[in-house]
C-alpha cells in the first residue's frame, strides 16, 4: 500500500457525516464499580463520503477518485470541515495558536500537534498532514519565516528549524491540516434512478496512522 498526497475533493467532503472515535474497554466489577481503560492513545476518525454527493457529476468524480486509489489500497487526504485548523472555526490561523514545545538549544525538529482542552484536562493529537501554504511559526512569540528560518515536511508534519531554538524558548504554530484516511470499502453501489430521487451511496472512510 502507499499514501497518495492528494486531497479528496473538498466540495464532496463538505456535508459528510463523521468525527472522532475512541475505544474504551469497560469491566464492571461484582460490586457495581467499573474499571475503564483504552488501548488507543489517540482517537481514530470515521466519515461517510456519500453524504456529500449532490449530483451525478459528483458521483463520477467520486468513482474516478475511488478507482485511482484502488479502493482501500491507497490512503489519501481528507478535509474534516468540523476540525481542520489549529484555531476556532471563526478565526484565522496565527503563529501563536498551538504550542509545539520548548527549545533546548540543540533540537531542530518538532512534530506538529494540536491540543484539545476542556477544564484542567487536555488531549494532544499528532498532525501529520499540514496544508501547504497555511503554516505560521513563532519562537518566543516572534514570528519566523519559512525557507529562511524553518521548513516543514508536508507528508509527516515535522517542523525543522535552520538554527536550534534557544533553551526554554516556546515554539508555537498555526496551520490548517488534513486527515490521513483510506476508503473503508472495496465496493461502491450507485443506483442512478434512486440517486436522482435523493438516495446516496454509503462511502465509508476511515483514518489511517500515517
Amino acid at each position: 500500500m502507499a499514501f497518495h498526497e492528494i486531497r479528496f475533493p473538498a466540495t464532496l467532503s463538505f456535508g459528510s457525516l463523521g468525527g472522532p472515535e475512541r475505544r474504551t474497554e469497560v469491566v464492571t466489577l461484582a460490586n457495581g464499580h467499573e474499571e475503564r481503560n483504552t488501548p488507543w492513545a489517540q482517537a481514530r476518525r470515521r466519515y461517510d463520503a456519500g453524504l456529500g454527493l449532490r449530483s451525478l457529476d459528483d458521483v463520477e468524480v467520486l468513482i474516478a477518485f475511488f478507482e485511482a486509489r484502488q479502493a482501500m489500497l491507497h490512503g489519501f487526504r481528507w478535509k474534516d470541515w468540523a476540525d481542520h485548523k489549529t484555531c476556532r472555526a471563526s478565526r484565522e490561523v496565527s503563529a501563536l495558536d498551538q504550542s509545539m514545545g520548548n527549545g533546548d538549544g540543540a533540537a531542530t525538529a518538532f512534530q506538529l500537534i494540536k491540543s484539545y482542552t476542556s477544564g484542567a484536562w487536555a488531549s494532544t493529537r499528532v498532525i501529520t498532514k499540514p496544508v501547504a501554504g497555511t503554516l505560521r511559526v513563532a519562537i518566543a512569540g516572534v514570528e519566523v519565516q519559512e525557507g529562511m528560518d524553518w521548513e516543514v515536511d508536508g507528508a509527516s508534519g515535522v517542523l525543522t528549524f535552520t538554527t536550534p531554538p534557544a533553551v526554554g524558548a516556546e515554539i508555537t504554530a498555526g496551520f490548517e491540516f488534513d486527515v490521513p484516511v483510506r476508503f473503508d470499502t472495496d465496493l461502491i453501489q450507485v443506483s442512478v434512478a434512486s440517486f436522482q430521487a435523493g438516495d446516496v451511496p454509503k462511502v465509508p472512510v476511515i483514518e489511517v496512522r500515517a
